[in-house]
């Protein structure tokens, strides 16, 4: 089988690579620095198994591992990880197979020969025990994935069945609901509107537009978006608190 092995120090991945070598049977086809590099490698690979870190600069194994399961060709994923065991009980709760620093041979081998593809259900429960917020969002484009990071987005927008990513560079559709969206990212997005999710940071100024009708403006776009009756107290008491925030 192919496999990608995905790791920030040198060192370990230049270890997977001899046990793999030792096993035998099992062809590694690239390796990576961090998780966003992997979803690159991957949808130009196309490898049957990940071996992947978990503690990653850029993009964490986990947040990669969710996005590697919405590709059309999804690998099996294989964690590897310094966390203690106990760290792991939710991945072991979801039955997400995992290798415990310093990696044994024996192990490995176990592993690779049961690995299945991890399914997005099973990924998103492990990310919600984890308090994951991931700091991209994948759009799935002719059978792969773009990424866009989180702090590049302006605003999501609700059109019909989908979703609407503006974002610094253009926009994207994905099919995730506003509403999940709202929840994973509460801390930097704000509802304005049942339609409308904005990112706090770009928040440039409310302005009124007539009586009980609000708009927004946002920093670095041209678009206007309006504001809800509901949202109205909500967006003032924000931008009250961002104003009060010193320097």
């Amino acid at each position: 089988m192919k496999i990608l092995i995905v790791d920030d120090e040198p060192l370990a991945r230049s270890r997977l690579q001899d046990l793999l070598g030792d096993i035998g049977n099992h062809q590694v086809v690239g390796e990576a620095s961090n998780g966003r590099t992997a979803i690159e490698q991957t949808q130009h690979l196309v490898p049957d198994i990940v071996l992947l870190d978990i503690n990653m600069p850029e993009m964490s194994g986990l947040e990669a591992a969710i996005h590697l399961s919405q590709l059309e060709h999804a690998p099996a994923v294989i964690f590897t990880t310094a966390y203690s065991e106990h760290a792991l009980e939710a991945f072991d709760a979801n039955a997400i197979d995992y290798l415990l620093k310093p990696i044994r041979r024996t192990r490995l081998e176990q592993a690779l020969n049961k690995v299945q593809p991890l399914q997005r259900h099973q990924l998103d429960k492990t990310a919600t025990d984890q308090h994951l917020s991931r700091n991209h969002i994948g759009a799935h484009l002719r059978g792969g994935i773009k990424l866009i990071p989180i702090k590049d987005i302006y605003y999501f927008h609700s059109d019909s069945k989908y979703v609407i990513v503006h974002h610094k560079n253009g926009e994207v559709l994905i099919d995730e609901p506003l509403k999940s969206l709202e929840q994973e990212f509460c801390d930097r997005f704000t509802r304005i509107h049942r339609n409308s999710l904005i990112a706090n940071g770009y928040i440039e100024a409310l302005e009124k537009i007539s009586d009980n009708h609000f708009q927004l403006r946002l920093r670095g776009c041209n678009a206007l978006l309006e504001v809800s009756r509901r949202q109205l107290p909500v967006v003032r008491k924000l931008i009250s608190n961002m104003t009060e925030q010193p320097d």
